[in-house]
C-alpha cells in the first residue's frame, strides 16, 4: 500500500504514526550523527582541487569541442560545492560554527549564494517541510493563488522551473515577500540583520570581482569561465530541489493535521547515478529531513537503518530522473484550497 494511501486511512489524518521521532533516533547509529571535521574539510579541499584542475584543463585545452564537457563539469562542481555550504548551513560539516560559517560563505559566495540568507530560509523550509502554506522552498500553489498568478510568474513556475533559483534568491517564490539580500525581509529575525549583511557583502566581492574580469579580459571570458558553468548548477539545483518535494502522490498538510515527522517524511530519496558521490549523496532526502544535523557521509548508513523502521512511510524514486522531472513538470500544479492531506494536481481553471 502506498504511503498516502495509508495517511488518509489509517487514522493518520489526526497526526499519529506508528513510530515516533525518537524511534528513529534510536534506529540510527549514533555515530552518524557527529561530524568529522577533518573529512567534511577534505570534501571542501577535494572539490575547490577538482575546480582548479578543471579551469586548468580549460586553459591547456582551449579547443571549443571540448568547451561543453568543461561547462558542464565546472557546473557540477558548482553544486557540489553548494552542498558542502548546505553541511555547513545546518551545522552538520563540524560542531564549530564559525568554522561552519567561514567554509559556508567560501562554498557559497563563489557561486553567488548569499550564506546566511540562503541558511537563515533553508531553516524556514525545514521547519515547515510538507506544510501546504508555510512551506518555504517548492511549495504548492493552491488553486485561488494560482488563478491570481501574472502570466510570467506562472511561466517561470511552472514552465522554465529549472532556472528559478536566482529569482527565488531575490524575491522568494510567488506568493511570498522578501529578499535573501536585505536584512529587513521577513523571512529573518532582527538578530540576524548582522549576519545577512555579511553575506550580502561577500556575495557583493564576487559580483565585483567577475565584474573586473569582464572589464580586464571581456565579457564573453566572463560568460565562457563562469556564465556557462554557474546557469549549468542553477539548472542542477533547481533540479534536485523541484524533485526532493515534488512528486503527485507526496501529500501535503494544513493546520493540526500537520507535525513535523509527517512533513519531514513528505519528500523522496531518488538516484543520480555516478553523480551520487559528486553531489555527496543529496538525493538521500528523507533521512536529511528527519535529521538534518546528519553530515551528508553518514547518509546512506543512516537511511539503511531508517528504512525497517519506515517501513511503507519511506519513500525512493522507482522512475528515472528526467522521466520524473517531465511527469512531475505535467501533473503537479496545485493543490486543493482546503482540505489535509491534499495532492497535487492539474489546475480545473
Amino acid at each position: 500500500m502506498q504511503a498516502n494511501s495509508l495517511l488518509e486511512n489509517r487514522g493518520d489524518r489526526a497526526g499519529q504514526l506508528p513510530f515516533t521521532l525518537q524511534d528513529l533516533r534510536a534506529a540510527i547509529p549514533a555515530h552518524c550523527f557527529v561530524p568529522s571535521t577533518a573529512r567534511s574539510l577534505a570534501y571542501a579541499a577535494l572539490d575547490f582541487g577538482l575546480v582548479a584542475a578543471l579551469y586548468a584543463l580549460m586553459a591547456t585545452f582551449p579547443m571549443w569541442w571540448l568547451r561543453p564537457l568543461f561547462w558542464f563539469a565546472l557546473g557540477t562542481m558548482f553544486w557540489a560545492l553548494f552542498v558542502v555550504g548546505h553541511d555547513c548551513g545546518h551545522g552538520s560539516f563540524s560542531r564549530s560554527k564559525k568554522l561552519n560559517d567561514a567554509v559556508g560563505h567560501l562554498c557559497h559566495s563563489v557561486i553567488l549564494v548569499p550564506y546566511h540568507g540562503w541558511r537563515i530560509s533553508h531553516r524556514t523550509h525545514h521547519a515547515n517541510t510538507g506544510h501546504a502554506d508555510n512551506d518555504e522552498s517548492w511549495y504548492p500553489i493552491n488553486e485561488t493563488k494560482y488563478a491570481q498568478m501574472p502570466w510570467y510568474e506562472r511561466l517561470l513556475r511552472f514552465h522554465l522551473p529549472l532556472i528559478a533559483y536566482p529569482i527565488y534568491l531575490l524575491k522568494r517564490s510567488p506568493g511570498k515577500k522578501g529578499s535573501h539580500f536585505l536584512p529587513d525581509s521577513p523571512l529573518f529575525h532582527a538578530n540576524e540583520r548582522r549576519d545577512v549583511l555579511t553575506s550580502t557583502f561577500w556575495w557583493g566581492m564576487m559580483v565585483a570581482f567577475l565584474v573586473g574580469l569582464a572589464v580586464w579580459q571581456g565579457p564573453l571570458f566572463v560568460l565562457d569561465c563562469y556564465g556557462v558553468p554557474y546557469l549549468i548548477f542553477v539548472m542542477w539545483l533547481d533540479l534536485v530541489t523541484y524533485l526532493h518535494h515534488t512528486e503527485a502522490d507526496i501529500p501535503w498538510y494544513r493546520g493540526e493535521d500537520w507535525s513535523y515527522l509527517k512533513g519531514a517524511l513528505s519528500t523522496i530519496d531518488r538516484d543520480y547515478g555516478i553523480f551520487n558521490g559528486i553531489h555527496h549523496d543529496i538525493g538521500t532526502h528523507v533521512a536529511h529531513h528527519v535529521f538534518a544535523n546528519i553530515p551528508h557521509y553518514h547518509l546512506q548508513e543512516a537511511t539503511a537503518a531508517l528504512i525497517p523502521v519506515l517501513g511503507p512511510y519511506y519513500r525512493k524514486a522507482t522512475v528515472s530522473i528526467w522521466p520524473s522531472f517531465f511527469r512531475s513538470v505535467r501533473q503537479c500544479y496545485v493543490v486543493p484550497d482546503q482540505g489535509s492531506p491534499v495532492f497535487y494536481q492539474r489546475p480545473t481553471t
